[in-house]
């Protein structure tokens, strides 16, 4: 069934998320995925406290927190003008104003734009390809979703450090071939990892997906979960996958 509203623009669509809420997408451009799905299900939020998601695109992982959470209030930060803009609209067809803000800025000045140690919680599913891994989507948007043309990891981790309290918890998925680097970079800015899982399309292949939490100041211990299995076979889920898009 085609939803109509007046926040949905021409080439746009409300996407029904099977929690009560809907996510505004425009096809033609960029798409969440199931990357941030699993992200938003391998957070963990407590009761009042406070979040930043760092480049959030269409503002699905705050729209997912505050529907799964307790969570005080929930801020996406997203330097693209056209996404931030449909990601309010979103957050505005879902009647979560009160509790959901978007922000138009750039990652790298999180810790201007917000002050430090502002955020109980921050969580980043950022572009994962650096120099010629993976082919530049000519089309902006994908491009910068996908690829670091406007940050880094360093830039992400860094300021995600400055902007988390003491013993703040940082959340990412990421591409397990950067893993070395990722842990590296995460101690350096004192986000310690405490809790590590692998996500592999089906039991018998490599992984391709890691969630990691870090700890602020943290000491150096990690534990590594069992790991995430998304398809029984072709086009079937796992029971888990299921779960965690709320489908069961």
């Amino acid at each position: 069934m085609k939803i109509t509203s007046d926040l949905v623009k021409e080439n746009e669509r409300a996407d029904d998320l099977q929690n009560g809420c809907y996510i505004i997408q425009d096809p033609e451009k960029f798409c969440f995925g199931m990357d941030a799905v699993l992200l938003s299900g391998f957070s963990k939020i407590k009761k009042e406290e406070s979040v930043l998601d760092m480049g959030t695109g269409t503002g699905i992982i705050p729209i997912l927190l505050s529907s799964k959470s307790q969570g005080k209030n929930f801020v996406g930060l997203e330097i693209q003008e056209e996404c931030a803009e449909m990601a309010q609209r979103s957050v505005a067809f879902n009647h979560l104003n009160h509790k959901v803000q978007i922000v138009q800025g750039d990652i790298k000045e999180a810790a201007d734009i917000f002050g430090a140690a502002s955020f109980h919680v921050v969580t980043c599913n950022p572009p994962y390809m650096i120099g010629q891994h993976g082919i530049t989507n000519p089309y902006m948007p994908k491009a910068i979703a996908r690829h670091e043309i406007l940050c880094t990891l360093e830039d992400v981790i860094s300021q995600a450090s400055k902007v988390l309290k003491d013993k703040g918890r940082f959340y990412m998925v990421h591409r397990p071939f950067r893993l070395p680097e990722i842990i590296n970079i995460m101690s350096k800015y004192k986000l310690e990892p405490k809790r590590m899982r692998l996500v592999y399309p089906y039991i018998d292949r490599e992984p391709n997906m890691v969630l990691i939490e870090g700890l602020k100041g943290g000491n150096a211990r990690i534990t590594v979960e069992p790991p995430l299995i998304v398809y029984e076979k072709p086009g079937v889920y796992t029971r888990e996958i299921l779960e965690i898009y709320g489908m069961v």
